[in-house]
């Protein structure tokens, strides 16, 4: 069947066909009376067999030609993180790639034979020499992304991430003399997961110590320089979107800077924890070996060397719960940045804010004029798509079927992601900040406009001196009504108040009337938490 649909006429806001034919099962047509003020409209519905039969060569087409050929890069990244924004997020890659993974891996494999060699129980592996211990090193300090590949290559063959580096050490060290006797003690006693555990500690630490705390500490630094800078500009309140109170800008670019670091103070006091103890966490196979050992002691000794902090009782994996106080406490940080990207936003669509443009940039594909809040959108929303996976992360790594399940394993691998989505949203944040221009005229005309915010220290002074009703007579003086100067300035000219109160409340202004707002805007260095 096919229709064929010329126009219609449109009479008080309703489409009218005029007139109309439906034929089947011959040259069929619906015709429809034109109307000229209407553009001609056609389209055609083929049979489903039809459909499909041609939707399913252009599918075939396309793959043949593409997609079944592509090779990775910027372009056929599934994540914009590792394509459009990979510029903003490199800094990430080192620690929280899989590249990274194997780096940290391998320095966990090598120090723990290091540590068994300092061990004197095990006489099987003696103390290496400073060339042996410099040798070991320099594996760790070297690795590169040649090595990384040759890891993945055995892999393939073990089809055990884990066991493909064991082997490769081995095969790195067959050839030095010393080692090559104590190959066998490379992963000795370990699950994997002791592996794992720690070296996701160490990802996450590098990526918080070099990455997000800096990040974070721009951000705050930027936000509570708007705060000092902007500390006398008086502007009005809004409440519920309603006139309110002044206050000063500078102020409230400071509540944010002390949110902020609050949050960031707690995400760096948290302790990223590791285990160490073997397959179920009772080191059974440590004990089988060598039963005089203290395994537990030495085993707190080697993780807290490595810098994270010992968790005694633990499965086979460490619970994750720090993991979950961690992802937890970014996602607090991020929500008070979607709180300041929000009302940022509405400051530029109230006129508070201009951006300055930048040559060549386009904001709007059909209307010339936009200049968009781009920078603060941006920022936005890739701290909602952060969120939403710290959220899940935070909800699934704690939880594992008894003494373990697998499941862990593959989320852990999505960590980066949820880091590179909130770090590029905080550098959107700080691009939009850098733009803006505050506009003071915009600001004092709101302020001009609303002589009705003195009605509150008009009757809390009337109140001091004991006038009656204070409150009601405000309220049938402005609420629903205009008030200017001129009015509220007769009503305090009528006011039964002492010559020094009531002088005091004619000075007053909707610009002056800012309280300590300067002041706390002022110091608010004071009252900011920047950490270790």
């Amino acid at each position: 069947m096919e229709l064929n649909f010329s126009s219609m006429t449109l009479t008080n806001s309703r489409l009218i066909p005029t007139s109309g034919t439906l034929l089947n099962n011959a040259p069929k047509s619906l015709c429809l009376a034109s109307h000229t003020l209407l553009p001609t409209v056609s389209f055609s519905l083929a049979s489903p067999d039809s459909l499909k039969l041609t939707n399913s060569r252009k599918v075939i087409a396309m793959a043949a030609g593409s997609s079944r050929d592509l090779e990775l890069s910027s372009l056929t990244a599934l994540s914009p993180l590792d394509g459009r924004y990979w510029g903003k997020v490199k800094d990430l890659a080192s620690s929280m790639s899989e590249f990274g993974l194997i780096y940290f891996r391998v320095l966990v494999e090598i120090k723990w034979l290091i540590k068994l060699s300092k061990i004197p129980q095990v006489t099987e592996v003696p103390s290496f020499t400073k060339e042996a211990e410099s040798y070991l090193q320099g594996i760790v300090d070297g690795f590169s992304m040649d090595d990384a590949l040759e890891v993945k290559k055995i892999e393939k063959v073990t089809n055990h991430d884990v066991k493909a580096v064991e082997y490769f050490l081995k095969q790195n060290c067959e050839s030095h003399s010393e080692i090559a006797k104590v190959l066998e003690f490379f992963h000795f006693a370990c699950t994997s997961e002791d592996i794992n555990n720690l070296s996701h500690g160490l990802m996450l630490q590098e990526a918080l110590t070099s990455v997000i705390l800096p990040s974070m500490d721009e951000l705050i630094k930027s936000i509570s320089l708007m705060a000092k800078e902007f500390a006398y500009v008086p502007m009005l309140s809004r409440t519920h979107g309603q006139p309110a109170s002044p206050t000063t800008l500078g102020k409230e670019m400071a509540i944010f800077a002390v949110r902020l670091s609050e949050e960031r103070r707690y995400l760096a006091e948290t302790k990223i924890k590791g285990k160490f103890a073997g397959a179920v966490g009772n080191y059974n196979a440590h004990i089988s070996a060598y039963p005089d050992i203290d395994w537990p002691h030495v085993a707190e000794e080697f993780v807290t060397s490595l810098g994270l902090t010992f968790n005694p009782y633990v499965t086979q994996i460490e619970s994750h719960d720090y993991m979950a106080r961690l992802f937890n406490t970014i996602s607090q940080f991020n929500n008070i940045l979607i709180d300041f990207d929000r009302d940022i936003w509405s400051y530029i669509s109230l006129g508070y804010f201009k951006q300055i443009t930048k040559a060549g940039e386009i904001g709007s594909s059909t209307m010339p004029h936009k200049v968009n809040p781009i920078d603060f959108e941006n920022s936005e929303g890739n701290l909602g798509k952060a969120n939403a996976e710290l959220t899940f992360l935070s909800m699934k790594l704690p939880i594992s079927r008894m003494q373990r399940d697998l499941t862990d394993s593959t989320v852990l691998r999505n960590m980066g992601g949820a880091l590179g989505h909130s770090l590029l949203a905080y550098k959107s944040a700080i691009q939009g900040i850098r733009k803006l221009q505050v506009n003071e005229a915009r600001l004092k005309e709101d302020l001009d406009q609303t002589w009705e915010v003195l009605a509150e220290p008009i009757q809390t002074v009337m109140r001091r001196y004991g006038v009656p009703e204070p409150y009601e007579k405000l309220k049938e003086l402005t609420r629903g009504r205009a008030v200017n100067e001129e009015s509220i300035r007769e009503f305090i000219k009528g006011l039964d108040l002492p010559e020094e109160a009531k002088s005091q409340l004619l000075k007053l202004t909707p610009h002056t009337y800012v309280g300590a707002a300067a002041s706390l805007a002022l110091a608010v260095d004071e009252a900011l938490h920047f950490g270790h």
